[in-house]
C-alpha cells in the first residue's frame, strides 16, 4: 500500500502545479510587458505599451486610440493633417508610422482632468518614447492636460518621434510653477526627425502674464498713427483685472514651443494659443517645417510673435493661420533659406525681417522668399527692421503676391528701428540690399510705404513691381510714400507713385567691407 500512496501523491502534486501555472500565466504575460500595462474596458486587447515586441503597424495621424493601442494602415493618400477641412497636402507630409511604438501619456499616469498636475506623466511617458526609433507619444483627444515648464530633449533619444497632440496641453497659471521665470514652457532639444502633430491644443494661459504690461507700441512708427479725432489711441481689448495670483508671474516670459538644436523639425495640424510670449520659435535648427497649424492671441497680446525663427535654415512654413499681437512670422539673425507662403496673417504686425543689430551686434539674414501671403488688419505688412551700431547684411530678400486689407504700414525698411522713446544716433548699420517687391497690392490705413535708411550705408538695389496700395481713410491720418537713402528701381508704375525712390545707385556709395558682409 505504501508505493501506490507515494504515486497518488506525485500525481496531485503534477496537477496542482500545472493548475496554478495555467491560472497565472496571463499575470505572466502581464509582467512580461511594460509596467505601464493595464487593460481598458471594451478595448479588447492591450494598450501600446503591452509588449516590448513591436506592433506590426500603426495608422498615420488621423487614426489614434486613447489606449494607445495599434490601428490600422492608412491609405497612403491620406492627409497627413487632421485638421477640418483637410487641405491637399502641397508639401512633405508624415507618412504612416511603421513599426512604432505609441506610447499614451494615460498609461504614465496622466488623469487629464486640467486640474491635477500631469507633468510628471509626460516625463515618463517621454522618457520610453524617447528609447524606440518611431515611436509616437500620444497625447489623446477628450482630455485636457495640466503640464508645467517642461524639456523633451536629446541628444541620446532616438529619431523619428512624433509628438501626437489630439487632446489640450494647458500651462498653469501659478507661479509656483515658473520659480524666478523661464524662456520656454515646451521644449524640444537636440533631436533629429521630431514631428508635432495633431488636431489637438496647447493653450499657454497667456492671460496672466499680459496683464502685467500695459500695452505700448513698439516701435517709432507709432508716433505716425494718430486718429483723424485726435484721441489716444486705446487697446483694442483691455487687459483683464488683476488678480493676487497673477501678481506674482515672474517678469521672465515663456515661449509656448521651442525647438533647439534639432534637425527636420515638423510641425503641422495643432493649434497653439494664448502664449505668454512667442507661440513658436526655432532656435539653431536646420530642416525646420511648419504647415497648417493655427495661431491664435489677442491682437493687443505683447510680445506674442505667431514663428519666431532665429538661427535657422532650410525652414519652410505654409498653409496656416496666424493671428497675434506681434509679428506673425518674425525672422531673426542667423537665419537663410527661409521659403514662406501661403500664409494668412492678422491681427498682428505681419512679416518682419529683425529687428537686427541690437546693441551693436553683427547680423545676418540672406535669402528669404515670402509668397502668396494674405494680412488683415495688422499694423505693418512686410518689413525689414535694423538697429543703429549694428553690423552684418540683410540681402536676397523676396516679397511677392501679397494681398493687403486695412494695414496701416504695409510695406517698410527701418534702419532706426527703437523700441523705447530715444535711442543713440550711431553711423554703423546692419546694411540693406537687393530687396525685390512684387505684386503687393490692397488698401493701407495710414502710409503705403517706409523706407528709413541709414546716411552712411544707404539701402541698395530695392525693386518694385506692380504695387496697387489704395487709401482707406477711416481712422487715422495719411501719409504719402517717405524714403530716406535708398536706391533702386521702379520697374513698372506704382500707386500710389513712389517718387522718393531714388534711381540707381549712390555716388558715394562705399564698397562692401568686413563690417556689413557675411
Amino acid at each position: 500500500m505504501g508505493r501506490p500512496s507515494l504515486r497518488s501523491f506525485t500525481s496531485m502534486v503534477c496537477i496542482a502545479f500545472l493548475v496554478w501555472s495555467s491560472s497565472s500565466f496571463e499575470s505572466c504575460i502581464a509582467r512580461s510587458g511594460r509596467r505601464h500595462w493595464r487593460r481598458h474596458d471594451g478595448d479588447n486587447g492591450l494598450s501600446a505599451s503591452l509588449s516590448k515586441k513591436k506592433p506590426k503597424s500603426h495608422g498615420s495621424s488621423s487614426h489614434h486610440h486613447h489606449n494607445g493601442g495599434p490601428s490600422k494602415k492608412a491609405p497612403p493618400s491620406a492627409p497627413a493633417s487632421p485638421a477640418p477641412p483637410p487641405p491637399p497636402p502641397t508639401a512633405a507630409t508624415p507618412a504612416p508610422l511603421k513599426d512604432s511604438l505609441t506610447f499614451n501619456v494615460l498609461d504614465f499616469g496622466a488623469t487629464g482632468d486640467g486640474k491635477c498636475d500631469d507633468t510628471k506623466a509626460f516625463q515618463a511617458a517621454w522618457a520610453a518614447a524617447c528609447k524606440v526609433e518611431r515611436s509616437v507619444m500620444l497625447v489623446p483627444e477628450k482630455y485636457q492636460f495640466l503640464v508645467g515648464p517642461i524639456s523633451f530633449s536629446g541628444p541620446y533619444c532616438q529619431k523619428g518621434i512624433t509628438f501626437q497632440v489630439d487632446g489640450t496641453i494647458v500651462a498653469p497659471m501659478n507661479s509656483n510653477a515658473w520659480g524666478k521665470g523661464l524662456l520656454q514652457w515646451l521644449e524640444f532639444s537636440k533631436l533629429v526627425e521630431i514631428t508635432i502633430q495633431g488636431k489637438g491644443t496647447i493653450d499657454g494661459s497667456g492671460s496672466v502674464w499680459w496683464q502685467d504690461n500695459p500695452y505700448v507700441e513698439p516701435d517709432n512708427l507709432a508716433p505716425q498713427i494718430i486718429p483723424l479725432d485726435n484721441s489716444t489711441l486705446l487697446q483694442k481689448h483691455p487687459p483683464p483685472l488683476q488678480t493676487e495670483l497673477s501678481s506674482k508671474m515672474p517678469s521672465t516670459k515663456p515661449t509656448a514651443v521651442r525647438f533647439y538644436g534639432s534637425l527636420n523639425a515638423t510641425v503641422t495640424g495643432i493649434t497653439i494659443q494664448n502664449s505668454p510670449q512667442c507661440h513658436l520659435k526655432f532656435d539653431n535648427c536646420i530642416g525646420v517645417m511648419v504647415h497648417h497649424i493655427r495661431v491664435s492671441s489677442p491682437g493687443d497680446s505683447p510680445n506674442t510673435d505667431g514663428v519666431h525663427l532665429q538661427n535657422s535654415r532650410d525652414v519652410l512654413i505654409h498653409s496656416s493661420t496666424l493671428g497675434c499681437g506681434d509679428d506673425c512670422i518674425s525672422i531673426q539673425t542667423g537665419c537663410t533659406n527661409v521659403y514662406i507662403h501661403d500664409v494668412n496673417c492678422g491681427p498682428g504686425h505681419g512679416i518682419s525681417i529683425g529687428s537686427l543689430g541690437r546693441y551693436n551686434t553683427r547680423a545676418c539674414v540672406s535669402n528669404i522668399t515670402v509668397k502668396n501671403v494674405n494680412m488683415h488688419n495688422t499694423m505693418t505688412g512686410v518689413r525689414i527692421k535694423t538697429w543703429q551700431g549694428g553690423s552684418g547684411s540683410v540681402s536676397g530678400i523676396m516679397f511677392s503676391d501679397i494681398q493687403l486689407t486695412e494695414v496701416q504700414f504695409p510695406i517698410v525698411i527701418d534702419q532706426f528701428y527703437c523700441d523705447k522713446s530715444t535711442c543713440k544716433n550711431q553711423s554703423s548699420a546692419v546694411s540693406v540690399s537687393g530687396i525685390n517687391y512684387q505684386r503687393i497690392k490692397g488698401t493701407y490705413t495710414v502710409k503705403p510705404v517706409h523706407f528709413a535708411c541709414s546716411d552712411n550705408l544707404p539701402c541698395i538695389d530695392i525693386s518694385l513691381t506692380s504695387i496697387e496700395l489704395k487709401p482707406l481713410q477711416e481712422k487715422y491720418h495719411l501719409y504719402d510714400p517717405f524714403c530716406w537713402a535708398t536706391y533702386g528701381e521702379l520697374n513698372t508704375p506704382t500707386t500710389p507713385p513712389i517718387e522718393c525712390l531714388q534711381i540707381g545707385k549712390p555716388t558715394s556709395n562705399r564698397p562692401q567691407t568686413d563690417h556689413d558682409t557675411c
